[in-house]
């Protein structure tokens, strides 16, 4: 039997692992998005590039893709089990849109290793899966934080808005590849991806402006929370950076050449930067919305979590694995730094 002592420790633990737990999921889904997201939009990019330019871009990505996606299976995998009660709730009211996602990323791994064994003639069906299977995981994701937001909602308003955040969610996924492709190639296709960078930037932003407009209008709660005036001091910021972000992207994009004989490595690195920096402010913002619910409106973090004692043990090995990966991830990023190689197959 557990010493009289032990229970003040226990209620203590019971206050901040789950916070701890809450934190480290954040982080890794915020990972997952920008890291898996840079890729998910070289994917979607890949169906308005030429045959030569599609191999350079999966070369550019192939090295770190399925790297990328540890991100989601950590952040899953604490959400099971730190939180079980959330996990079921929440996948049970997502499962056909974490099916469409699951159905994505299935076809874009498919799709990677095939394109490269495939006859010419099955090439392009492969390349086809490729983007739309990249297209399809972007808008199941933000399908299912719109659904989230609104706490699960099973109406039209909540089905559009949701979908609004999907499309937008690729739009900025879009950037990101954009983004990197600058970073990552030269010639022609670099250049190509400042122009894909220019439209992305201007759908990315029309879809910032849409949903921070729209999510205050469709949860009540969420608009006593950003517009009460205790609150607007902290919150200012959020708006005002990303505002500033939008227009150095711009301002780098601009500024980035426009014909093969002026090409340079100034500034290339700004708009992937900046692309991140938007997905940090959004990912604040909405955690600033959501805490304390996992689930809106029925479970908070402490409601969800599992005894104390199981999340200690979880926690020391989450402490030994987490850095691991980091680990893992700067090698490899690392290793593979520097401009594209055209794909090689023996």
């Amino acid at each position: 039997m557990l010493d009289q002592t032990t229970y003040p420790v226990m209620t203590e633990m019971a206050g901040w692992l789950p916070l701890a737990f809450m934190i480290l999921m954040g982080l890794a889904i915020l990972a997952y998005v920008i890291l898996d997201g840079y890729d998910l939009g070289v994917g979607m990019l890949s169906a308005f590039a030429k045959p030569d330019e599609r191999d350079l871009m999966i070369a550019s990505i192939g090295p770190f893709w399925d790297a990328n996606e540890t991100w989601l299976v950590l952040g899953v995998g604490i959400l099971l089990v730190a939180f079980p009660a959330a996990h079921g709730v929440i996948l049970g009211a997502l499962y056909l849109p974490v099916a469409a996602m699951l159905l994505g990323l299935t076809m874009r791994g498919v799709a990677f290793d095939f394109r490269s064994k495939a006859d010419e003639r099955f090439k392009r069906a492969w390349d086809f899966a490729f983007a739309a299977g990249s297209a399809l995981a972007a808008v199941a994701q933000g399908y299912m934080l719109g659904k989230l937001v609104l706490g699960f909602q099973n109406t039209a308003l909540a089905a559009v808005f949701a979908l609004g955040i999907g499309l937008g969610l690729a739009a900025g996924y879009a950037l990101l590849g954009a983004g990197w492709l600058i970073m990552k190639t030269d010639g022609a296709l670099q250049l190509r991806a400042v122009v894909w960078a220019r439209r992305a930037l201007v759908l990315t932003a029309v879809g910032l402006a849409a949903v921070s407009l729209a999510t205050p209008l469709v949860s009540e709660r969420i608009f006593d929370k950003w517009f009460a005036l205790e609150n607007l001091l902290g919150m200012w910021p959020i708006p005002v950076m990303t505002v500033t972000l939008v227009f150095i992207i711009r301002r780098a994009l601009l500024r980035l050449p426009k014909r093969l004989e002026d090409q340079n490595e100034y500034g290339i690195w700004v708009p992937f930067a900046c692309a991140a920096g938007l997905f940090v402010l959004a990912f604040h913002g909405l955690a600033y919305s959501l805490f304390p619910w996992l689930v809106v409106d029925r479970l908070t973090i402490w409601d969800a979590a599992s005894a104390p004692e199981s999340l200690l043990v979880m926690f020391v090995g989450a402490v030994i694995v987490i850095p691991v990966i980091i680990a893992y991830s700067a090698i490899a990023y690392r290793v593979f730094h520097g401009k594209a190689r055209p794909l090689e197959y023996y």
